[in-house]
């Protein structure tokens, strides 16, 4: 056996002794705190609720907020998956070329865009008629339908030859189904399929209008293309490379990119949630201000006491302790219970309100608001408990004593 082998090592254990004396020093003087707590109960309470309301403003606000964000992203769904290319009338052009959709093909044929499906429209209005009424609709010659829409009745064919494919919202108006005829400019039409109802914004408006082959317009050019991507950064990715390549020379084409409208609107409810937790905040900081004010009372109501405490050997440290466990646990009880009052008020508005979608609700993202909230909670009752304990602490025995 080697010399100093029969005890430990240097440093070893240290940090869990360390820290078990740590927890030893605050045992103490947590059941001090939650004792003189008791002892005046009304006043107590009374900054418990303060902070109770801070953190169901803060918890509540902040859900609220993010619920509306979660709520308009499920809303306007895949819109930012999109890119409409225009023809820029400002330089003169005034439809798209087969060589401008070929150069947006080659633009977005990369690997790195993601190579998303480009649609060319051929476009023009006209008075669609059904069996018993007419409407007036957006018509669009489309040779690919399917790379950007789907079916609800009949099946899209791969290349747009001949019939008609018909908007829900047009079918639903005139009555049409598959199968049917319909009178396009006192043309009739046969209708291969229907379209399924758009679940979101799009701007070809596909509810509303009547998809026709190509063959069936006489324009020399294209309306406007639509790129369809599989993801918001896709389509900023396609957009990039389409200005590098048609735009090289000359602004040949205008993009609107769906994506950037969904950037703004986020950004927007970004604004609104900070803007909530701002207003939640204001309370909590009423609240520290009440704790503070129970604090600073209760130090001077019990200067004696501590002054008594110091003179039979009490240090400041344990002084320090019992006040910021006492402002800590006002903070504590507080913030749980706003928390728990939090979870209790956004139930009752999901079982009372059908509106509300209680997937929203439940969210994972809306735990953060909670912890946030119980989090500031408890750091804005220690830190308001922080000056009139370390101001009693400080205090010279004799002093205390003599008042």
């Amino acid at each position: 056996m080697t010399e100093g082998s029969g005890g430990p090592e240097p440093g070893v254990g240290g940090g869990s002794e360390g820290a078990r004396g740590w927890l030893r020093g605050w045992r103490p003087a947590v059941s001090m705190a939650a004792r003189n707590l008791r002892r005046n109960r009304v006043r107590t309470m009374l900054a418990v609720l303060g902070v109770c309301i801070g953190v169901l403003a803060v918890a509540g606000l902040g859900i609220f907020g993010n619920v509306l964000a979660l709520g308009a992203d499920d809303a306007i769904g895949d819109i930012g998956t999109q890119v409409v290319v225009s023809p820029n009338a400002d330089a003169g052009v005034e439809s798209l070329s087969a060589a401008d959709v070929a150069a947006i093909r080659r633009a977005v044929d990369d690997p790195a865009v993601g190579d998303p499906a480009v649609v060319p429209l051929y476009s023009d209005n006209a008075v669609v008629e059904g069996p018993s009424s007419q409407t007036f609709a957006t018509v669009y010659g489309v040779e690919e339908p399917g790379l950007a829409f789907e079916a609800a009745e009949g099946r899209l064919p791969d290349r747009h030859r001949q019939g008609a494919i018909v908007g829900a919202g047009v079918a639903e108006d005139l009555g049409l189904g598959a199968g049917d005829t319909v009178g396009i400019a006192g043309s009739q039409v046969r209708v291969v399929a229907v379209l399924a109802e758009s679940q979101t914004f799009s701007p070809v408006a596909p509810d509303d209008a009547v998809f026709l082959p190509e063959s069936a317009f006489a324009a020399d050019g294209y309306a406007q293309a639509l790129v369809v991507a599989e993801s918001g950064a896709t389509a900023r990715a396609a957009a990039d490379a389409i200005r590098e390549e048609v735009n090289a020379r000359e602004e040949r084409v205008d993009l609107f990119e769906l994506a950037a409208l969904v950037d703004e609107i986020n950004d927007f409810f970004d604004l609104l949630s900070t803007f909530l937790l701002g207003l939640g905040a204001i309370s909590l900081v009423v609240a520290g201000v009440s704790i503070l004010n129970v604090m600073l009372m209760s130090t001077v109501e019990r200067r004696q006491e501590i002054g008594v405490m110091r003179a039979v050997g009490v240090t400041r440290r344990d002084v320090l302790r019992v006040l910021l466990a006492e402002a800590g646990l006002i903070g504590a009880a507080g913030a749980a219970a706003g928390t728990l009052l939090t979870v209790l008020l956004v139930a009752g508005l999901v079982a009372a309100t059908p509106a509300v979608d209680a997937a929203l609700v439940l969210d994972p993202t809306n735990g953060y608001y909670l912890l946030l909230a119980l989090g500031f909670g408890v750091g804005v009752g220690i830190v308001s408990g922080a000056y009139p304990a370390w101001k009693a602490a400080n205090e010279r025995p004799v002093e205390a004593l003599r008042s």
